[in-house]
């Protein structure tokens, strides 16, 4: 499980071999969620409202890459960091 970004507090990763939707999964504290990369709506999990909308918005600033790092991570590949906020 590759970890893609970490900034404010927030631990991102993509799973190799993940189900779809495509999505990331979040930790933040002792939060934890799985969000689609898509909408930036919270599959499943929870996280505080405050990250939610600040996560909401990088989802969008990095749309493409996101997109990106989870198609690298079903081929079983590692893809890129890809900046915070």
């Amino acid at each position: 499980m590759p970890v893609i970004a970490a900034f404010l507090g927030m631990i991102i990763k993509v799973f190799h071999s993940d189900h779809p939707p495509p999505h990331i999964h979040v930790q933040y504290g002792e939060f934890e969620a799985s969000v689609e990369i898509h909408s930036g709506v919270i599959m499943k999990g929870k996280l505080p409202k405050r990250i939610q909308r600040i996560l909401k918005e990088w989802i969008k600033l990095r749309h493409f890459e996101l997109r990106r790092a989870w198609e690298i991570a079903q081929e079983n590949k590692n893809p890129k960091r890809i900046q915070g906020l």
